[in-house]
């Protein structure tokens, strides 16, 4: 039987991520590192982000494609999700082998799987203040949350906004003007599950921000 989750909840997924933050900037600062983890780009941390989800426990498959987008006949073909969470690390089923002989009997369904776009934006890097700060904030991670809600067969969706800022009041500023945004546009997106950690400020950022939206109550 497939399994079903029931509930994912938006706290663990925090927690499991600013827990593995942490790690990574302790080791910055044990290395005396000359720039610590802010200045990775976004890729660069996807990483960092999928080894803190897995010592939490959960299966992470990376860059798996949106179902709608299934029904294409190339897998290289169609949009694809930063990250899909199972509970227990079990393996993702795979919608062409389901029913068939190489099926997976605990493979957990897309439908009940987690759907996690990661998205992160730095108030500084190494040259200096980040120009296009806002509108990356405001405009274009507001795109991933999109792709999530318009997706008619996941059920359980959030985006993770890793914030790099000065401090903790701009970053709770920015957050809200972010979520406010988004309901103004209609987007089913709910209220932030945060939490902050001061980081060593190297090259203007002390503040690093995890903050879990979850999309359509996912």
């Amino acid at each position: 039987m497939p399994i079903t989750v029931v509930n994912w909840s938006t706290a663990e997924l925090a927690d499991a991520v600013a827990a593995g933050l942490r790690r990574r900037a302790a080791e910055d600062n044990l290395e005396q590192a000359v720039y610590g983890f802010d200045h990775l780009d976004e890729l660069g941390l996807h990483p960092v982000i999928h080894q803190a989800l897995e010592h939490a426990g959960f299966g992470v498959w990376p860059e798996q494609r949106y179902p709608s987008d299934e029904s294409r006949p190339r897998r290289s073909e169609g949009k694809r999700c930063d990250v899909v969470l199972t509970p227990q690390g079990l393996p993702l089923r795979d919608p062409q082998t389901r029913g068939t002989l190489f099926d997976t009997l605990e493979a957990v369904d897309p439908e009940t799987a987690y759907w996690l776009e990661i998205k992160t934006v730095a108030q500084f890097e190494t040259s200096g203040p980040f120009r296009r700060y806002s509108s990356e904030l405001l405009s274009t991670v507001a795109q991933d949350v999109k792709k999530l809600w318009t997706d008619g067969v996941i059920h359980h969706a959030g985006l993770l906004l890793v914030l790099f800022t000065a401090d903790q009041p701009t970053a709770a500023h920015d957050l809200l003007a972010w979520h406010t945004r988004c309901i103004e546009r209609g987007y089913p997106v709910a209220p932030p599950v945060v939490r902050c950690l001061p980081i060593t400020d190297r090259i203007g950022n002390g503040c690093c921000s995890v903050a879990v939206f979850g999309v359509r109550g996912g």
